[in-house]
């Protein structure tokens, strides 16, 4: 009996380390490409090192059912993403942005604006003040003692899921040329429904200048982080910078 894998699968092999733990040691980079040198400390190497689940394992969706795979995900990112339908697309984007933030202890960087432009500052809530939000008003009112628990943190990011998405967030980010991407930066379409992912490892040809890079997601309804598969390409779960006007991602098209 001959077993006979398709090309795509079988390519996607070669590139995946079933041992790595995170997204540098588990992705392995093609032939000719050196990954990017990053500060230590930086967000750059934050997203690099985000901690895997095990190889093979489903995404898991807010209310503990699995998501299959059918070519979508090479990876899962090991975190929590709570019990309610909030964690989608821009807020994962926004999430691991203010994670690596938070853990740095720079609490004024932390802070978004709601779909009604009211910004919203995670400094105010560190205070003990919470939000209100009446119609298409929002304000702060004094509600508790000052905290900066991980607890009462995670309930500030619960309130930025609920009230902020791809159209607020897109509002935020400033434009950057293709030639110019970093490890960091988000591909983006503002809108409802809209959908956001952030590029979280890069590789370079010295040869030839290419970029090649990873990218992860969440979606709808509410569930874990991904890093995302490459279905038309050679490059394993990689993309090449080199692609034209249209970004072809597996359940979204920028």
């Amino acid at each position: 009996m001959t077993v006979i894998i398709s090309d795509i699968k079988s390519q996607q092999i070669n590139y995946i380390n079933p041992e790595g733990t995170t997204i540098s040691t588990r992705i392995i980079v093609p032939k000719g490409f050196e990954r990017t040198r990053e500060e230590t400390g930086s967000y750059g190497q934050y997203l690099r090192n985000l901690p895997l689940k095990k190889d093979g394992a489903k995404v898991l969706y807010y209310d503990g059912s699995e998501k299959e795979n059918y070519d979508v995900y090479v990876a899962v990112v090991k975190q929590e993403i709570g019990n309610r339908d909030l964690h989608q697309c821009a807020d994962a984007v926004m999430r691991v942005k203010a994670d690596y933030l938070w853990k740095k202890g720079r609490y004024e960087d932390i802070h978004f604006n709601f779909t009604n432009g009211w910004r919203a500052d995670y400094s105010k809530w560190m205070e003990g003040k919470r939000i209100r939000v009446s119609g298409n008003k929002s304000y702060w009112i004094d509600a508790t003692s000052p905290s900066n628990s991980y607890s009462d943190y995670w309930k500030y990011m619960q309130m930025i899921f609920a009230y902020a998405g791809s159209l607020s967030l897109s509002k935020e980010l400033v434009y950057v040329d293709i030639k110019d991407l970093e490890i960091g930066d988000v591909f983006i379409q503002g809108g409802s429904p809209g959908h956001a992912i952030v590029v979280v490892d890069m590789a370079v040809n010295k040869r030839t200048n290419e970029k090649i890079f990873l990218l992860a997601q969440s979606f709808m309804p509410a569930q874990e982080f991904q890093v995302l598969d490459n279905n038309n390409g050679n490059l394993g779960p990689w993309y090449s910078d080199s692609f034209s006007d249209i970004l072809y991602t597996p359940e979204w098209t920028f």
